[in-house]
């Protein structure tokens, strides 16, 4: 056993120690990490997005196109960075309720342009991509017969998987889109069909929870891997 002489050991030990100690109850320590982790890490991003955002995109700009107007240059396209970076001052004027009602205008004016620019992004990738990839892996087709002749020709589990996932993934993106086709009544065979997309649902939810809970428990040993490792030298 060799316990860490690192100063910054124990205080990552001890804040991992305060942020468990909510499983026996809500506590002081618990609420005092808490409130570390979130203000260090709004510190943190407010930091990395000024240097790596606002420099580079609004105040090196302006900068530059400023440098190059008062020095006989003329405008340039860069001055034009002022416009969003107006707008960005304009939505904090929330803060100061008698102008509050000015940043409706520049948070309609985001909203808007991000619709116009993003609808073209979402389309391609979360219905073509989506459609794509439904019926098309690595480039092959899922549904081949090329497949199902290598496992008839030579039987086996792993030809047999190969062959059947394409079409099984097929008939369970249509059955689960049916579950959700709501201006046909679910009876007959679009009730089956729907049942059938209850099914690969749930196998679906299932599945996402199994690994929510694998990606909490890897998390968990990472944490007892370093309070007994670097911290107390238990293991090695």
């Amino acid at each position: 056993m060799h316990v860490s002489t690192d100063i910054w050991i124990w205080i990552a030990a001890a804040l991992t120690l305060c942020i468990y100690s909510f499983l026996y109850k809500d506590n002081p320590f618990y609420k005092f990490a808490e409130h570390l982790l979130v203000g260090v890490s709004a510190g943190y991003f407010f930091v990395i997005y000024f240097w790596n955002l606002i420099v580079p995109n609004l105040l090196t700009p302006v900068k530059n196109g400023f440098v190059t107007l008062f020095t006989g240059g003329g405008l340039t396209g860069d001055l034009a960075a002022l416009v969003p970076g107006i707008l960005g001052l304009i939505i904090l004027t929330r803060l100061i309720p008698k102008i509050a009602w000015m940043s409706r205008w520049a948070i309609g004016f985001y909203f808007g342009a991000f619709q116009g620019i993003a609808i073209t992004g979402y389309m391609q990738a979360f219905i073509l991509a989506q459609i794509y990839g439904t019926f098309v892996t690595a480039a092959n087709p899922v549904f081949s017969l090329t497949l199902f002749g290598n496992f008839f020709g030579d039987p086996g589990w792993a030809r047999f998987v190969l062959a059947t996932s394409g079409p099984l993934m097929i008939v369970g993106v249509i059955c689960t889109l049916t579950y959700f086709f709501f201006s046909t009544e679910h009876k007959g065979v679009v009730g089956g069909v729907a049942r059938v997309g209850i099914v690969f649902l749930m196998i679906g939810f299932g599945a996402s929870f199994g690994y929510t809970v694998m990606a909490r428990v890897s998390l968990l040993i990472g944490r007892l891997t370093f309070l007994l490792r670097d911290w107390l030298g238990i293991i090695s």
